[in-house]
């Protein structure tokens, strides 16, 4: 993690506290911290400069939601999380990504939800934090404010990657943050829909500020 000393003038980037960044490691999730730091330090500028709420398409157990969750707390204003808490694609049993405890045993489907709101509760940001249960598109549908950053981490095929593009970016904000996960150039990484949203993105006008793994971070100017 990068301390807070200026490089040649440059600040660094705003970094997590210890208790923040501990309380992300300990989360169920994928992202790796290098990633984390980034889509910390993307938050806390969007959060500072717009003073408007943060919202993430697709948390699963809550990993990324501790830092917007921290970078919204400081800036006073809130982290809203849309996700239906079935889990994505990968996430079914037989797929490589499955964890058996996230099952509900009652219903026999994936629930992530209780998992999430413990970890949010660990970590002491429940007040910072608005879960929207619910599908993406239809909770776009009915959203009517803006927003100054939307994290797109949520179903990775081209019918959902493209749905939470289209439901959401005309809430950002001028000015605001626009954070795509899991973009891989090259089809062999991974899949392509988030990397196809990524240059539609670019082709729309957005500016790339920053690339760290797999993570992009662009700004509507």
């Amino acid at each position: 993690m990068t301390d807070t000393a200026q490089v040649a003038g440059v600040p660094a980037a705003p970094s997590p506290g210890a208790g923040v960044l501990a309380a992300f490691e300990a989360a169920t999730g994928f992202m790796p911290v290098d990633e984390g730091l980034a889509l910390y330090a993307a938050a806390v500028e969007a959060a500072q400069r717009t003073g408007l709420p943060l919202l993430e398409v697709g948390s699963y157990c809550g990993r990324s939601t501790i830092l917007l969750a921290d970078a919204a707390r400081q800036a006073g204003t809130l982290a809203l999380t849309v996700d239906h808490h079935r889990g994505s694609e990968e996430q079914q049993p037989g797929w490589e990504y499955h964890d058996a405890s996230l099952v509900d045993p009652e219903v026999g489907l994936m629930d992530t939800l209780p998992r999430f709101r413990r970890t949010l509760h660990a970590a002491g940001l429940e007040p910072y934090v608005i879960a929207l249960v619910g599908r993406s598109p239809q909770v776009a549908a009915v959203w009517g404010a803006p927003l100054g950053l939307v994290f797109v981490d949520g179903g990775h095929t081209d019918e959902h990657a493209t749905a939470d593009y289209e439901g959401w970016v005309p809430h950002l904000a001028p000015g605001g943050v626009l954070v795509v996960h899991d973009v891989f150039p090259d089809p062999a990484d991974g899949g392509q829909a988030p990397y196809r949203i990524y240059l539609r993105a670019l082709a729309e006008g957005f500016t790339e500020v920053s690339v760290h793994g797999s993570l992009r971070v662009l700004r509507r100017d």
